[in-house]
């Protein structure tokens, strides 16, 4: 159900892609809860040197850094939900990269039911299906 789009400020590997996709699943279940198993991740890697924030690089800051956007369908989580999920968020990446830049963000899309889906079929048309098959 979800897709998240994720940008680190590190080299990639596989140790670090494994840890951000658990802390990712983890905060996404248990506080948004959505589901593991429907629950996509993808990742980009930027270089220090290559990321600028205020007009010097992170290396010339010397800080780490992450986005990440989530996209998840309208109505099904709430402000508080969504602030929880920010800050641990937030919590759980220092602790992952370290020092960590302030202006690191995380970005949750609330989306249209029936402009949002995957394997072919709508978030809309899934839960009027649902309602109308019950089981």
């Amino acid at each position: 159900m979800p897709i998240l789009d994720v940008k680190l400020s590190a080299e990639p590997s596989p140790e670090l892609v494994h840890q951000t996709t658990e802390i990712l699943l983890d905060l996404t279940t248990r506080i948004l809860r959505k589901k593991r198993e429907l629950t996509a991740i993808t990742f980009d890697f930027v270089r220090p040197e290559h990321w600028v924030v205020g007009g010097k690089t992170l290396a010339e800051q010397g800080k780490r850094s992450f986005y990440f956007d989530i996209k998840i369908v309208d109505g099904t989580n709430t402000k508080d939900e969504k602030a929880a999920y920010i800050a641990a968020a937030f919590e759980a990446f220092a602790g992952l990269l370290g020092d960590l830049h302030d202006e690191s963000y995380i970005h949750v899309h609330d989306v249209r039911a029936e402009a949002y889906g995957y394997g072919g079929l709508t978030q809309e048309y899934r839960y009027v299906r649902g309602k109308l098959l019950p089981g």
